[in-house]
C-alpha cells in the first residue's frame, strides 16, 4: 500500500515537472506569447478604425475637432480655469502617452490616472458610456490618422512602457 502511494506521488510530481519544463521550453522559444492587452490600439485593423471614426464623430469631435485638431490655445487655461481640448493629431501630445495611459484617461479620467482627485477638466469620463472595445476603437482611429513616423515613435514608446513593467 505504501509503495502505491509513493508511486502515485512520484508520478504526480513527474507530471508537474514535465508540464513546467514544456511550458518553459515553449515560452523560451517564443512559441507561447501572451494575449494582447485589452487596451492595445489597432490602427491597422480597418473594422476597428471604421468603428472608431463613427464613435469619435459622435463623442469626441465636438471638442477635439473633426480632424483631431483640438481647440485654439489648448495650452492656455480658459476663462473657466480649465485647459481647452488638445489636438489628437501629430501637433498634440496624445502620441506621447502609451496605449495603457490613453485608455485609462479615456475610461477613468485624467484625475484618477494622475491620482489627483481634485484635478478638474472638461474631458468626460467614458466608463459606462463607451465599452472597452469602443474606447480602443476611438483611440485606434486617432492613431490611424498620425503620420507614419509619429506612429513609429508611439510604437517605440509602447515598447519602452512594456519593458518598464518587466523590471
Amino acid at each position: 500500500m505504501r509503495s502505491n502511494t509513493v508511486n502515485l506521488a512520484l508520478g504526480g510530481l513527474l507530471a508537474v515537472l514535465l508540464a513546467a519544463a514544456g511550458w518553459y521550453a515553449l515560452s523560451a522559444k517564443g512559441a507561447w506569447t501572451a494575449a494582447p492587452e485589452p487596451y492595445a490600439l489597432r490602427p491597422d485593423d480597418p473594422q476597428t478604425v471604421q468603428a472608431g471614426a463613427r464613435i469619435y464623430a459622435q463623442h469626441c469631435a465636438a471638442c477635439h475637432g473633426v480632424r483631431g485638431q483640438g481647440q485654439p490655445n489648448w495650452r492656455e487655461h480658459g476663462p473657466n480655469g480649465l485647459l481647452p481640448a488638445p489636438p489628437h493629431d501629430e501637433s498634440g501630445h496624445t502620441w506621447h502617452h502609451p496605449d495603457a495611459q490613453l485608455f485609462a484617461i479615456t475610461k477613468h479620467g485624467l484625475a484618477q490616472m494622475i491620482r489627483q482627485p481634485g484635478y478638474r477638466t472638461d474631458m468626460p469620463i467614458y466608463d459606462g458610456v463607451l465599452n472597452d472595445a469602443e474606447i480602443v476603437a476611438v483611440l485606434s482611429w486617432i492613431k490611424a490618422q498620425w503620420p507614419r513616423e509619429i506612429r513609429a515613435r508611439h510604437d517605440q514608446l509602447n515598447d519602452q512602457y512594456h519593458k518598464s513593467l518587466e523590471h
